[in-house]
């Protein structure tokens, strides 16, 4: 009788078939529907929704619980089991197209269900469609709720479309869900990634309650956006309203502290991840390693690095970067090589590192190898960002002719970048033609940029044209266009010094003129010789000489000579680049005064030590 009653049931798919530790369901427990008695269908939505929160880790059994609930008759017809299916697809990371297959044949999806799609999409790599059924929510008169704007505005983060952000700040506001912290937080965020974070600051001052994400969405979004200032400000203002930092909130602040070049700052932000044990959080590892690097501190990065236990493409590509501008490309393509070994693959990031090794190293055919295994081996379709560092290339090589010939045949529109590399590299090999040809171009598409201007100029008086040097200038005043003066930048203390061109501001201006006294006549002694030529102005030789004296960068390290004791690093930044005269003087003070000496000027790093440079004379 047992068996009689136990073989009138209906056979259905049990719980614990699709357990963890299962790979599949047994075949020989699973009853074909014409062979067994009708079940009602709610009993089998109810089995399968259990079933879908059991096996919540697996997108296997996802799909073979779906399988049944077809077989059954009550997917995805079936409302409920529509929107748990949804719900289990958006948490997997699975396919969205999976999940719009599924949602399209829901008939009056719920607002839940609504709200599952748009997270899915604002998730994922592709973030418009969010915005889309928002607007259908509205045509199928579906009433968002607090939970839908959210994920919708994390979708406009995505796109950076602030003007769809704006109007749904306004419904917020409408609908009275303005003043939820989590909503709240999201608008902030969507400003920030959107560029505005005057807008996004502007709201964070309104907010009665702040909370760490508040905080760190805030500090993000003007470490982003190129205010470092304003993020390492806030940074205080937090600790002062006895709010505690976490992991988030120091990448923010060390991307500050890169941004800044400010390394005393970076060390004691690295001290307390020490003492409060985000030392082990990759995250955060990735962003100490990107300081150092940018702050030129190379060593201080690679030991970073050594030490992680985890690591992932970004740990590589900021390594890989950061030898690269600093110098170091052959250390950085052997980093890539080791990296491929480890069977990471590498971004298109990773890529520009790579090609930026190359060029400011003069591996012409290297650079061009890398490039061509970046399409074949990786897949990766190149961008404006790569082509750029191909004409970088050919043109520090002085392939001035072969790099413009590369931009006319690539298959994207060269921007201003482009066109300003090539203009570089003529001003620095003298080919006035092509220079003039790449001037063109660039009065097209950036007119106003004083550095064409500058370049240009330059390129004339190293030709002796000075009545061409002339109309540019005048050209210049004429068109409102300004010329950003040099500078350079020491720390020491807590406090940055800022020099210019022959400046006597300083309260030390004596000291350090005294210093430059010194230093040249110890220079002398080494056989150096003032690099006139880099003086392009129609004075006499005494008068460039001069003029080369009072560089910033030579300033600057002649105040650092006098406040920091004996072998102390010297650290320097310079908003332009290095001219040969200050280069070549450099290498001989790092001699005379056995100090390492480290340069950051616009385009990379130059670490002076015992008489030489990184750079070995090529930047």
């Amino acid at each position: 009788m047992l068996s009689n009653s136990r073989s009138s049931q209906p056979v259905v798919l049990r719980s614990h078939y699709l357990s963890p530790s299962s790979s599949q369901i047994p075949a020989s427990h699973i009853t074909p529907r014409s062979a067994c008695p009708e079940t009602p269908i709610p009993f089998i939505v109810k089995k399968c929704i259990a079933l879908l929160q059991i096996c919540a880790s697996s997108k296997f059994k996802l799909k073979q619980i779906h399988a049944f609930s077809i077989r059954h008759g009550v997917a995805p017809i079936n409302p409920d089991m529509g929107k748990h299916l949804i719900y289990s697809i958006v948490s997997l990371s699975a396919p969205m197209t999976y999940a719009h297959s599924i949602f399209a044949q829901i008939q009056n999806p719920n607002v839940f269900t609504w709200n599952t799609m748009i997270r899915g999409y604002a998730e994922s790599e592709n973030p418009e469609p969010a915005i889309e059924l928002y607007n259908r929510m509205h045509v199928n008169a579906t009433e968002p709720d607090t939970h839908t704007y959210p994920f919708l505005l994390k979708a406009v983060s995505k796109v950076v479309n602030v003007r769809v952000g704006e109007g749904i700040h306004s419904i917020v506001v409408r609908n009275g869900f303005e003043s939820l912290v989590f909503v709240q937080n999201s608008l902030v965020h969507m400003y920030a990634a959107c560029g505005h974070y005057e807008n996004a600051y502007k709201l964070f001052e309104l907010m009665p309650e702040r909370d760490i994400i508040a905080w760190n969405t805030v500090i993000n979004g003007f470490a982003l956006n190129g205010k470092p200032i304003e993020a390492l400000t806030l940074y205080k203002e937090m600790g002062l309203e006895g709010v505690e930092p976490d992991g988030f909130t120091v990448v923010s602040l060390l991307s500050a502290c890169a941004e800044l070049d400010a390394l005393a700052l970076g060390r004691r932000v690295h001290t307390y991840i020490v003492k409060v044990g985000l030392n082990e959080n990759m995250h955060v590892n990735n962003a100490l390693l990107d300081l150092y690097a940018k702050c030129g501190n190379i060593m201080e990065a690679q030991k970073v690095f050594g030490e992680m236990e985890e690591r992932n493409v970004v740990s590589w590509t900021s390594l890989i970067v950061g030898l690269a501008v600093n110098g170091f490309g052959t250390e950085a393509l052997e980093h890539f090589g080791e990296m491929e070994k480890q069977q990471f693959v590498p971004s298109e990031i990773t890529y520009v590192g790579v090609l930026y090794a190359c060029s400011h190293c003069g591996m012409v055919n290297e650079g061009f190898n890398y490039f061509k295994r970046m399409k074949e081996k990786y897949g990766i379709v190149p961008r404006m960002e790569h082509y750029g560092c191909m004409v970088d290339l050919l043109g520090r090589a002085g392939l001035v002719k072969e790099a413009y010939e590369y931009i006319q045949n690539m298959p994207l529109q060269p921007n201003a970048v482009v066109w300003r590399t090539l203009l570089g590299a003529c001003t620095i090999h003298g080919h006035l033609a092509l220079g003039e040809v790449a001037r063109v171009q660039l009065l097209q598409l950036e007119p106003k940029h004083c550095g064409d201007y500058v370049l240009i100029s330059n390129l004339y008086a190293s030709e002796q044209r000075w009545s061409d040097v002339h109309n540019v200038r005048k050209t210049m005043l004429t068109q409102g266009v300004r010329k950003a003066p040099g500078h350079s930048l020491v720390e020491l203390g807590n406090c940055v010094h800022e020099f210019v061109m022959g400046d006597r501001t300083h309260p030390q201006s004596e000291a350090i003129y005294a210093m430059l006294v010194e230093i040249s006549k110890k220079l002398k002694l080494e056989g150096y010789v003032p690099h006139t030529s880099n003086v392009l102005a129609d004075i006499e030789e005494e008068e460039k000489a001069n003029a080369l004296f009072y560089h910033s960068e030579k300033i600057a390290i002649a105040f650092m000579l006098i406040n920091t004791p004996s072998g102390t690093p010297i650290r320097v930044v310079k908003n332009l680049r290095v001219c040969a005269d200050c280069h070549l003087a450099i290498k001989l003070i790092s001699k005379v005064f056995n100090r390492e000496i480290v340069v950051r000027d616009r385009s990379r790093f130059h670490h002076f030590r015992d008489g030489a440079c990184s750079c070995k004379d090529y930047w």
